[in-house]
């Protein structure tokens, strides 16, 4: 991979979306039951009881955006973040863990009349639920000067009703052509379908989403083969998809050929996989924006997305570059992403 030149006024990516105090909290395992669901399991706690919890971890700064700034600004990028948190103390504390980061927090607003914003994740084992609230902010798409003006834009979750905000993205975007974008949809970017966002997913030069996300884009069953959901999700018009698997790794396409990648081997049983998306995704763009393939991108964000799992919470395990080419070098024989016909 090529390193960012040092010094440059541009940002490499600037990412935008909403930021969260995430906490992590383990429910005493007696309290909890997993059940099978339609579809997926199910969690079952006590309606009206009091279930005792250990708090694992606070991530003062997380949201898919946040945890995208921090891979990519680890990564060696020059990153900015466009945000809105409340003028409260997590607030604060959100911005003060971006410095720590060196993420440049210049284009993050202080909301004076609405308060940051929360989520709880539960941890049951390696798994978590998230519960997910996004305060409705008056989303104003800033003017950035010259210096502002990144290399790639990378969009990911923000509120139920932002939808004047996307559109404001979208004009900038076609009034920019020469910006690249990246687009990591979130939840209610996803339940959107792809009709809404349609200028985005056009406009967009790489889309990074899981199987089931794919699937409600599309309009597609989740079950299809990998390829159809690629083919699906090429047709709204990015020039890179790509589609994570869970286990079973990850499958990109690009104006040249398919490609599969399998999820790097754990060196332990997964601690707690929140997060592991984001660092896929945002691995993955920030490889592009140093002119690396997507075979190479797909490779190297397989590692960062297994280092993430090892730890509690959605940045603790990111990796800088040294210690990811480390890693890669280091894996077994053969690990890479590999082409695969249209079928798979």
């Amino acid at each position: 991979m090529t390193e960012p030149t040092p010094g440059g006024d541009r940002f490499d990516v600037l990412c935008v979306g909403d930021v969260c105090a995430d906490v992590y909290l383990t429910p005493a395992a007696d309290q909890v039951v997993v059940v099978e669901g339609p579809g997926r399991p199910l969690l079952e706690l006590p309606l009206g009881g009091k279930v005792p919890c250990d708090e694992s971890a606070t991530v003062a700064a997380g949201g898919n955006a946040a945890n995208a700034a921090v891979a990519c600004a680890r990564l060696g990028l020059r990153v900015g973040l466009v945000a809105y948190v409340g003028a409260d103390g997590p607030g604060r504390d959100a911005v003060d863990a971006l410095h720590a980061e060196g993420i440049d927090s210049s284009l993050v607003r202080l909301d004076r009349r609405t308060p940051t914003n929360r989520n709880v994740v539960l941890r049951v084992g390696a798994e978590r639920t998230i519960l997910v609230h996004h305060e409705q902010h008056e989303y104003h798409w800033p003017h950035l000067r010259p210096s502002e003006v990144p290399s790639w834009l990378y969009l990911s979750s923000v509120g139920r009703d932002a939808h004047a905000y996307e559109e404001q993205i979208a004009d900038w975007l076609e009034e920019h052509p020469d910006v690249s974008f990246a687009f990591e949809p979130g939840t209610y970017q996803i339940a959107h379908g792809a009709g809404r966002l349609a200028r985005l997913y056009r406009r967009a030069d790489l889309v990074v989403c899981n199987r089931e996300e794919a699937a409600v884009i599309t309009g597609r069953s989740p079950g299809e083969a990998a390829g159809s959901l690629l083919a699906a999700l090429a047709d709204l018009g990015p020039g890179r998809v790509v589609i994570t698997d869970g286990p079973s790794g990850a499958y990109g396409a690009d104006g040249t050929g398919r490609y599969r990648v399998p999820s790097f081997p754990d060196p332990a049983p997964p601690v707690d996989r929140t997060g592991a998306g984001d660092a896929f995704a945002a691995t993955t763009t920030a490889v592009v924006a140093r002119g690396g393939s997507l075979d190479a991108a797909l490779a190297r964000a397989a590692v960062n997305s297994m280092r993430v799992v090892q730890s509690v919470g959605s940045q603790s395990g990111l990796l800088r570059t040294a210690e990811l080419e480390a890693a890669l070098a280091a894996a077994p024989g053969g690990f890479a992403a590999t082409a695969v016909g249209d079928g798979q």
